[in-house]
């Protein structure tokens, strides 16, 4: 594809930061597979989860991502008022 920004050929990306973003789309496929012996592909067609499952595992995600900002955002305030102090 040779669009905007994603891939030339199938190991050369136009842009680095997409293809460290796709390596880390394949490793986490990847520790899931390992993980559940499965892929999401698989477990859809194979109708092993919902529709309401998969709204439920989006929301749970979401909710964790909301903590991990709040945590980061604590922390470099934290580093900011040391920095502030020197």
């Amino acid at each position: 594809m040779d669009a905007k920004g994603f891939i030339v050929d199938e190991d050369d990306f136009r842009d680095p930061v997409v293809k460290r973003v796709v390596d880390k789309f394949k490793e986490r496929s990847d520790e899931g597979f390992l993980k559940y012996g499965t892929t999401l592909h698989e477990e859809r067609t194979t109708k092993m989860k919902g529709l309401m499952k998969y709204l439920v595992d989006i929301q749970e995600e979401l909710m964790d991502a909301i903590l991990y900002i709040q945590t980061a955002q604590e922390e470099l305030k934290d580093v900011l008022d040391e920095v502030s102090k020197e």
